[in-house]
């Protein structure tokens, strides 16, 4: 039995990526089943660069990742084999252009593997916002005295509390698929489920105005597009619970900043918020001084060891591309616009 050829591949991203992707047994990974220059100064930064096209001639899948350059028309024209884009980061959408679905290239992206740790961490944020850990970690620190904190915190506690998802995107169900295993009652809110969709995600299919009015806590997992730009105002704000708490580790636009910022100097809500518009917030930003506020640096997602689960998955994706199967985390071109 002859063994099939191996596919041509070329890397496209940051230099500065490729260690933090792929580790000594991915590369050999690589290797082992494509044809692929892993040194440093054979990865495309810019398809414009002296020597690319020649090199684009034979190249069958694209190896892109965070700093690739837009695949477009002039580029596929140095590259008559190209047959599949393997995206070791998220959102394709500033990489693959419309040039790219025409010519019905396979694409394939790392989103499902970034959905984990995000997921991870609004869980942890989840159990710990319901023991209301931040505001009586800073008042034990400054009464240093036992007490009930029940008689403080009537809410307190992870039975039988109601979280909220708004949106079912990768991050999204993983939120939900973790959150089985604990005593909550879940509310999900997305425009293009069904409820018996929903149902199968084990939450209760409501619109937004809803789940907001009822969770005890809420966390955004929902894309950012022109739909979904300030999801979150005034009005909607005004709409959740006294002592909810309010997560986003989605992206910031989603949240009107202004809006969530006098909201929140009342103090009636706690906020967890890894992602901000802007971002960064300006130093003199409220958000930083207020004791109900948590903020971390866009740091939910990949991030450390995290990353290499994403190389983990690309590579995964070329083998299965080289045994002539089909991706297991395929973009499909007619949703992107509903993506992220």
């Amino acid at each position: 039995m002859v063994d099939a050829p191996r596919p041509s591949v070329l890397l496209s991203m940051e230099r500065r990526h490729l260690p933090r992707l792929f580790d000594d047994a991915a590369r050999a990974r690589l290797r082992q089943v494509a044809k692929v220059d892993l040194a440093d100064e054979a990865i495309v930064a810019d398809f414009q660069a002296p020597g690319v096209a020649e090199r684009l001639k034979d190249t069958e899948i694209l190896l892109t990742g965070w700093g690739s350059q837009p695949v477009d028309e002039a580029v596929l024209a140095h590259a008559p084999n190209l047959e599949a884009i393997v995206h070791s980061a998220g959102s394709v959408k500033a990489i693959v252009t419309d040039a790219c679905w025409q010519r019905g290239l396979a694409v394939s992206n790392a989103v499902a593997a970034n959905a984990v740790p995000v997921a991870e961490y609004t869980v942890a944020m989840i159990v710990l916002a319901n023991k209301h850990v931040l505001p009586i970690r800073d008042a034990y620190r400054t009464q240093n005295a036992k007490q009930d904190w029940a008689i403080t915190y009537p809410t307190i506690g992870n039975y039988g509390q109601v979280i909220g998802i708004v949106g079912a995107s990768h991050v999204g169900r993983e939120v939900l698929r973790l959150l089985a295993s604990y005593d909550f009652e879940l509310l999900l809110s997305d425009p293009t489920l069904t409820a018996a969709e929903a149902e199968r995600l084990g939450a209760e299919l409501v619109d937004l105005d809803e789940l907001v009015t009822r969770s005890d806590v809420v966390s955004i997992h929902a894309p950012d597009l022109p739909a979904t730009y300030h999801l979150f105002d005034q009005r909607r704000l005004a709409r959740l619970k006294d002592q909810a708490t309010l997560i986003n580790t989605a992206r910031g636009r989603l949240i009107d900043t202004a809006a969530l910022t006098e909201e929140a100097a009342t103090g009636r809500l706690d906020v967890i918020l890894d992602v901000t518009d802007p971002e960064p917030l300006p130093p003199d930003s409220k958000l930083f001084q207020l004791p109900n506020v948590f903020l971390t640096p866009h740091l939910a997602g990949s991030t450390g060891v995290e990353v290499r689960r994403m190389g983990e998955l690309a590579v995964a994706e070329i083998e299965r591309y080289a045994r002539g199967e089909p991706f297991a985390h395929p973009v499909d071109g007619s949703r992107i616009g509903q993506l992220a």
